[in-house]
């Protein structure tokens, strides 16, 4: 499935978001330029923007202040990405080496603080205190989500509540609040602004499930990442979690294994062993039940253009391959 077809219903705000990225990269630090350049322009799908465009569409917001915040949005997820990137110690995102394996950890951590900043300073331009205020939380909440990750990185008795309850803080967190953001800017009350961001949050659940399916199931090409990445590092993803419930004891034991020493040599019998307990399936499952939450969430909105696309926008999450 395609993206493009849908990000095409807002092609030309897209574009502004785009041109005004490059314009509030822009700083008098070269460094700061080449590493942001290079981060923003590897090739990402631009979700969380498109999200906060197309939420606003649909919530037949008038006004230009979706633009910057679709911009915000992305430098926020930008900077989580540099700072995942030296945490996990990761050398290949979207098919190219990341920032971390090409300028350093010190200054990869670093730029993601200053696109963290930056971000903050636009808000502030933006000058409405219920939009700090939901970027502000969504913010913090990313953080204690990537801290609940490194602590539930090697153990392997991290329960699928724990390993969902990370999904929602490091991932739907801030689906969610790109999602809530156009019925914001748009005036909506606060049932049709709660639901688009639940909307949000279960997208961004789904997602997160799918790109768990992938880490053991697709290429390295369609990925853009070394497949078995999460199992080398000892994330305790569904697949895993669920595959030790109900596999056989020689399974389980197994799994818990290699999460709890980590590392690529397991591999292939990791692989097997989630083929035939379906775990594949079972998370696949999961997220496709998350887009369908998601997707009767909408019913808020009229029928348009806009709720359309976002309804693709829930089916792709959960069919692509990428």
């Amino acid at each position: 499935m395609d993206i493009r077809p849908i990000s095409a219903l807002v092609g030309d705000d897209m574009k502004a978001v785009d041109a005004l990225i490059h314009e509030r990269l822009r700083s008098s630090v070269v460094l700061i330029n080449q590493l942001a350049h290079y981060i923003v322009n590897s090739g990402g799908k631009r979700l969380r923007p498109l999200l906060v465009l197309l939420s606003a569409g649909a919530c037949d917001y008038r006004g230009r202040d979706h633009i910057a915040l679709a911009a915000i949005v992305e430098f926020i997820h930008t900077a989580t990405l540099l700072h995942d990137d030296v945490v996990d110690a990761s050398d290949l995102r979207r098919g190219a080496e990341t920032a971390n394996a090409l300028f350093g950890n010190e200054a990869s951590v670093l730029v993601g603080d200053f696109l963290y900043s930056r971000s903050f300073q636009m808000m502030v331009e933006i000058g409405s205190m219920e939009v700090m205020r939901i970027l502000a939380h969504a913010t913090n909440t990313i953080a204690e989500g990537e801290v609940m990750q490194l602590l539930n990185c090697h153990d392997a008795d991290t329960t699928e509540e724990r390993y969902m309850e990370v999904i929602y803080s490091k991932t739907a967190k801030l689906f969610e609040a790109a999602s809530r953001l156009g019925a914001v800017l748009a005036g909506r009350d606060a049932a049709a602004c709660e639901a688009m961001a639940a909307y949000g949050m279960h997208l961004g659940t789904a997602f997160q499930l799918i790109d768990d399916v992938l880490d053991y199931s697709a290429s390295s090409e369609e990925m853009g990442k070394n497949m078995g990445d999460d199992l080398a590092e000892g994330k305790p993803t569904l697949p895993l979690i669920h595959a030790m419930r109900v596999g056989t004891a020689e399974q389980a034991g197994l799994i818990r294994e290699a999460i709890e020493q980590g590392g690529r040599e397991y591999t292939d019998r990791v692989l097997a062993a989630i083929e035939s307990t379906g775990a594949i399936e079972y998370t696949a499952s999961a997220a496709r039940q998350e887009a369908d939450k998601a997707v009767a969430r909408l019913g808020c909105l009229p029928d348009n253009a806009y709720k359309e696309a976002l309804t693709a926008l829930a089916r792709f999450s959960v069919e692509r391959n990428y």
